[in-house]
């Protein structure tokens, strides 16, 4: 199983992040995953098209994606949409900016809106929002609070070697576990229905495990 995480990272800080989601899909048995930095050269399409799960990520500027994975998503999947080759692939979504709120959650929404027109299917955290509380901290996972992927919030003045804080990435890892896991299920229920058909796959079943 191939998880992929494509993401844009202008400081470092979201690529932090986007290791810390790699960390929690390889905790996944038989999870494997490929990092590709979309400033980084040419995008691995076929790797992309063999994926069970693709998770985006990048900073959020002006409470809006980057300018680079906005470029990805708006004029390089153009071929990809029109075959609507990541059909029924799992996806999800990470971000990172300077300030606590930042509108990251306008970046997320961007991201599912662009799944959703890719035919993908959107996993978000299964986690209730921390530092909610009297008790809460910083400390808590997604203390960001935020339901639809996973926040992170780093100081401008400082780098990635010391933002995002430990639980900003804790909950990246989380994502990606859940990712990795979602993949998993997904894929053992198709292979499930392939099975009780005899062998024969529906056109539905063909369409799930090509993606």
């Amino acid at each position: 199983m191939l998880i992929s995480i494509v993401y844009d990272s202008g400081y470092g800080h979201t690529a932090k992040q986007a290791q810390a989601v790699a960390e929690g899909v390889r905790r996944v048995p038989d999870a494997e995953v490929k990092l590709i930095a979309v400033a980084s050269g040419p995008i691995p399409w076929e790797t992309l098209e063999s994926s069970d799960a693709i998770v985006f990520g990048s900073p959020t500027y002006n409470g809006s994606l980057s300018a680079r994975l906005k470029q990805f998503f708006e004029d390089s999947t153009q071929p990809v949409w029109r075959g609507l080759k990541w059909r029924n692939k799992i996806a999800a979504g990470f971000t990172n900016s300077g300030a606590q709120s930042g509108d990251k959650l306008n970046t997320l929404v961007s991201m599912a809106l662009f799944a959703a027109q890719h035919a993908m299917i959107w996993v978000g955290l299964d986690l209730h929002p921390g530092n909610s509380g009297s008790k809460g901290s910083v400390d808590d996972l997604n203390r960001l609070g935020s339901w639809l992927g996973a926040m992170a919030q780093s100081n401008v003045d400082e780098g990635p070697d010391v933002a995002p804080i430990e639980s900003d990435l804790k909950t990246a890892a989380h994502l990606g576990q859940r990712v990795a896991e979602v993949a998993s299920q997904f894929r053992q229920g198709v292979n499930s229905s392939s099975a009780l058909a005899g062998g024969q796959e529906t056109e539905m079943t063909q369409r799930v495990r090509t993606g």
